[in-house]
């Protein structure tokens, strides 16, 4: 392998043996604008020693849009789920391609990402119709998938978005929730709507929407009290498709009282008395008039619309997940079993997340040791 070093103008190139094309003739790469002879010198080391380890990338001229839309979206759309393809899609198409779709491929620069994030955070900033601090750092994380799998096919020899700065974004202490009397008063204001069963389960199972849409009844035994989390509904660009739960954990049987068993029964037996099936393996808990899964943002419109109507505070629809968390520590639950009936990764997570429900347990911790190291003592 060669290379050399030429003087063009007031800079300096480099001149670099990279193999030989299918007609058997050496191919070179050049390099130039280097300020002066050492800098050429120092990236010409560097090139060759790319070249002898493997990892040197061919000089391309592909532009990011190009690779994004033409390469890197059709060959993840398999190993994605549905709904964050759509997303992946949506924000590529929509924020990123328009902006830095015609840069090449190999010259995005942190710079370029940065400026991306800033002008998509100062439209809103400014009144427009920005994005989100975690919109936006999403969009980065989509951008860095994209380029971590460019670097992987051998297409860019750095990941420049490892090096760009995303916004940061807050996470909110608080959830908002409703407290077991507010919780109880929803219950008796939906006693006569449709889907009084599923409003129930939600609260007393902390299950996502999606998983209660996707629930059957062959997931349930109700002899033993446990319902299977095996199936969800998701809407993707507003089209229902059905899926299973993202992870391990989120595949999980959750135990169920006695009064919500009930309530699904006497659901059931109202479902089999309007000529629905409920004994085919697919049939599912909460089906719509015709016997398909109800769209989940219909759900939620009707679920604001009820507790508009109830006077209550105002809380969406997966705030009642957060309601069941919080009511659950709240009454001495152990945090690991929680976790476990939120499906969530670990109870670190767990923990973290509704931290804000721990102190008081924290001071019952105190003081419970305290009694076993020294019962009756007085300070």
């Amino acid at each position: 392998m060669r290379g050399h070093i030429r003087k063009r103008g007031d800079s300096y190139c480099y001149v670099i043996d990279v193999g030989r094309g299918s007609n058997g003739r050496r191919k070179q790469q050049w390099k130039s604008g280097f300020r002066t002879k050492k800098e050429a010198e120092a990236a010409l080391a560097a090139a060759m020693r790319a070249v002898n380890t493997g990892d040197h990338v061919a000089r391309s001229s592909v532009k990011y849009g190009s690779y994004v839309l033409d390469q890197w979206l059709p060959g993840r759309e398999n190993d994605l789920r549905p709904s964050t393809f759509a997303s992946y899609t949506g924000n590529l198409t929509g924020h990123v391609v328009p902006a830095i779709g015609h840069r090449p491929l190999q010259e995005l620069t942190p710079a370029d990402l940065n400026a991306l994030y800033g002008s998509l955070l100062r439209a809103k900033d400014q009144g427009g119709t920005g994005l989100a601090p975690k919109t936006v750092r999403y969009i980065h994380t989509t951008v860095r998938k994209s380029l971590a799998d460019a670097q992987r096919w051998g297409l860019v020899n750095r990941n420049v978005a490892d090096l760009a700065n995303p916004p940061k974004v807050k996470r909110a202490m608080d959830h908002v929730t409703w407290s077991a009397e507010e919780a109880g008063a929803f219950l008796d204001f939906v006693a006569d709507d449709d889907l009084y069963a599923l409003w129930h389960l939600a609260l007393h199972t902390g299950m996502r929407r999606g998983e209660l849409l996707g629930s059957r009844w062959s997931d349930m035994d109700p002899s033993q009290g446990l319902l299977a989390v095996r199936q969800t509904v998701v809407s993707v660009a507003y089209e229902i498709q059905f899926g299973t739960p993202k992870t391990a954990k989120g595949r999980r049987e959750i135990a169920l009282d006695s009064e919500t068993v009930l309530v699904l029964t006497r659901h059931r037996k109202e479902l089999e008395a309007r000529g629905t099936d409920t004994h085919t393996k697919a049939a599912l808990l909460f089906p719509g008039s015709d016997g398909t899964a109800l769209h989940p943002q219909l759900v939620s419109d009707r679920f604001n619309r009820l507790v508009e109507r109830s006077g209550l505070p105002r809380i969406r629809l997966h705030d009642l997940r957060h309601t069941h968390a919080t009511l659950a520590l709240a009454a001495r639950v152990n945090p690991k079993i929680v976790s476990e009936r939120l499906g969530h990764s670990t109870v670190a997570f767990t923990m973290d997340v509704y931290s804000h429900a721990l102190p008081s347990m924290q001071q019952e911790a105190a003081e419970a040791v305290a009694g076993l190291i020294a019962p009756g003592r007085r300070p």
